[in-house]
């Protein structure tokens, strides 16, 4: 979608907010982790999980042909949704929200990692559609990253390998990627 106007594309502004735009959502902030008040979904009957976090990453951009070159406005975050997420008091503790905080934090690496891969690319007229398959390839390679953290800390039972990946994803953090 375009408009050329005096030999310049302006491409409209788009956002992807994972499906959920219409629902509460918090911003990842390093300053504001996330309690289980924030938690305020049910779980489903029958399920063995402990808790569970929804979270994702989110995209808006506007760009802007200027002769050959397309430059763009580009902003992309992570969120947490809080009607999508849920835990089950009884047997829940810290231990187990620091696990549920650093799926958050871990979707926030993919943000940045996403904002990197945007900001060393080209574009071309198909800004959109290259815009689009980066967050896909992104959104792919945050599941796995998601499912290794789970199979690894055994959802957050193996302490010697929750605190490895504390101290790994403190450290990227702090570092600005993975």
């Amino acid at each position: 979608m375009g408009i050329i106007k005096g030999g310049h594309l302006i491409i409209l502004l788009f956002f992807i907010h994972l499906g959920y735009a219409q629902e509460e959502s918090i911003l990842w902030n390093p300053e504001i982790p996330l309690s289980w008040n924030n938690f305020k979904d049910m779980p489903t009957e029958g399920d063995t999980s402990a808790a569970l976090t929804a979270s994702g990453i989110s995209y808006q951009f506007s760009a802007e042909q200027i002769n050959e070159e397309i430059v763009l406005d580009f902003q992309v975050s992570a969120f947490f949704y809080p009607q999508k997420s849920w835990y089950k008091p009884e047997v829940c503790d810290e231990n187990i929200l620091n696990h549920e905080q650093l799926h958050f934090d871990i979707a926030e690496l993919f943000a940045r990692k996403m904002e990197i891969i945007v900001k060393k690319k080209r574009f071309t007229a198909n800004v959109k559609k290259e815009i689009k398959e980066i967050y896909q390839s992104i959104i792919k390679e945050l599941s796995v990253f998601q499912d290794v953290y789970d199979q690894e800390t055994d959802f957050s039972r193996n302490i010697p390998n929750q605190r490895l990946w504390n101290q790994k994803i403190k450290t990227a953090l702090k570092n600005g990627q993975l």
